[in-house]
């Protein structure tokens, strides 16, 4: 089988969905089936080329096995919304015209949000008149109205309108949570043509390290030697809410021993660093963005990882898949996020779940970590053994590859087949 993937992140991008997307297509190679990615050249968060690539019309690329069609993209930073649009639009163009490159198909995928990438699975499957699955990541565009990125009542009702026609489109529905599924059903969608596959981890690449012995063999990162720390990797945006680290930080001063650990990039780290450097406050160190083989190092350095979003409903939704890695680390989780995320933490009794936002609760589960070593290493162990359980990410390729080889036994698309029409 040839599984044309279309993703607008892919490594060396250091994100969720370039993760998920290599760690599952890899395996898929692995399987033996034949996997082409179209994505960009490599620029996020900030808009500039990574070393080595350029933004050409097209370029062919190979990693693991996958072939990597990377086409041309108005390039952007991850903030200012208009011009993410133009980079999202520009996508959708590119890949939807320059898919002709990419022969034999047998199933096409595309994984939204970006929202323009799950409308280029629709125009590319039509094109190639071959069966289309949808990967629900993120509701959109519910996630970018809850942080008012959005809010023209005609566009929105515009927006959803595209959602719901991309939901009635598609051959087959991958949801990566439980909650996605009724907003999804709410749109006319029935049940046989939704699966739920959460995202997961890497357990041969994400795994348990004493702090202690990490340590012996890491010669940098002195300024962690003998500080509980708390550290937090990932995404610096909008939905994250890391005022939040900056004001426990300022209750935990007097705490010498307790540092915390920023480690990423975004629309919002210029700024957190901004406040950290005018509050004075020695115990937040901010780290850029890491490669992503670095990262479990980082865990490793770390006594309690944070996962923290805004107060939003909408956010009651997700589950970040930097809960699973720390997880896999053994290493208690401080969840500041509602819903089905903290379901699983309470489930695994892995870590300590805080109110969204809340500055005194994320202080008080430092401390009573920092107090209880036996708590954080129990903690830590449970997590690792329900990843085991539930979230391995070589189990959840094999299911998700099991839906892809049912849903590219369909008969092929008919050229008259027409998209269902846009109501707003």
């Amino acid at each position: 089988m040839h599984i044309l993937f279309l993703t607008h992140y892919f490594p060396p991008e250091v994100n969720a969905p370039a993760s998920r997307t290599f760690e599952n297509t890899k395996r898929w190679v692995d399987a033996g089936h034949k996997v082409t990615v179209l994505t960009c050249a490599p620029n996020h968060p900030r808009g500039i080329l990574y070393p080595g690539y350029k933004n050409r019309i097209f370029q062919w690329d190979r990693s693991e096995g996958i072939r990597i069609l990377r086409v041309v993209t108005f390039l952007s930073p991850n903030a200012g919304f208009m011009r993410r649009i133009l980079n999202y639009l520009s996508y959708m163009l590119s890949a939807t015209l320059l898919s002709t490159l990419v022969a034999e198909v047998d199933i096409v995928v595309s994984t939204s949000p970006q929202f323009f990438c799950g409308m280029a699975g629709l125009w590319v499957s039509l094109l190639k008149r071959k069966p289309w699955v949808l990967e629900i990541r993120d509701l959109w565009p519910e996630s970018i109205i809850a942080v008012r990125q959005v809010i023209n009542p005609i566009l929105i009702r515009f927006l959803e309108g595209l959602t719901t026609l991309l939901y009635k489109s598609a051959d087959h529905i991958i949801s990566v949570t439980h909650s996605f599924t009724q907003h999804i059903a709410e749109r006319g969608i029935p049940g046989e043509r939704i699966s739920v596959l959460t995202n997961g981890v890497d357990l041969a690449h994400f795994q348990p390290v004493s702090k202690k012995d990490f340590t012996r063999k890491e010669n940098g990162h002195r300024e962690l030697a003998g500080k509980f720390v708390v550290s937090y990797v990932g995404t610096h945006g909008m939905a994250h809410g890391l005022e939040t680290v900056l004001l426990a930080a300022e209750i935990l001063r007097p705490y010498d021993n307790i540092l915390f650990l920023l480690i990423g990039d975004g629309a919002e780290r210029e700024t957190l660093l901004r406040k950290r450097n005018e509050a004075g406050l020695e115990n937040v160190l901010m780290f850029p963005q890491q490669p992503r083989e670095k990262v479990p190092g980082f865990l490793a350095l770390s006594d309690a990882c944070m996962v923290l979003l805004k107060k939003k409903d909408i956010f009651k939704t997700v589950i970040p898949s930097k809960i699973f890695e720390a997880m896999g680390m053994e290493r208690p989780v401080i969840l500041g996020v509602a819903g089905e995320s903290k379901e699983i933490i309470e489930d695994a009794d892995c870590g300590i779940c805080i109110e969204p936002e809340n500055p005194q609760q994320l202080a008080d589960a430092v401390l009573k970590l920092f107090n209880n070593p036996g708590l954080a290493a129990r903690m830590g162990r449970n997590g690792r053994r329900r990843v085991i359980e539930a979230y391995n990410r070589e189990t959840l390729a094999g299911i998700y590859l099991d839906i892809l080889e049912r849903v590219s036994k369909v008969q092929d698309k008919a050229p008259e087949k027409a998209c269902p029409s846009l109501s707003v």
